[in-house]
């Protein structure tokens, strides 16, 4: 337990910027895992409408500070190559 007043502020905000990044976290990996379905069921209409999504969903990551940048080019890079395969027949 926090013994002075500081502590248990910096306590509260850790406690707000916990759940804040827990939610952008999860939304993010939502939105791989949905993108992901799509690509392993070969839906290619799914695929061209979610792929756009979760590039955004992840750039956003991005800017909040829950995604390194070079790990979210990594992710956007690898399902790109994959919803393009998805794509040509």
């Amino acid at each position: 337990m926090p013994n002075h007043k500081s502590a248990e502020k910096r306590m509260r905000q850790n406690e707000k910027r916990r759940l804040v990044n827990r939610n952008n976290r999860g939304r993010l990996r939502t939105g791989i895992k949905k993108l992901r379905s799509a690509l392993e069921e070969g839906d290619a209409g799914a695929t061209q409408t979610l792929l756009p999504q979760t590039i955004s969903l992840i750039d956003k990551a991005v800017q909040k500070g829950v995604l390194h940048r070079n790990a979210a080019a990594r992710h956007k890079a690898r399902l790109t190559v994959r919803a393009n395969k998805t794509a040509q027949p």
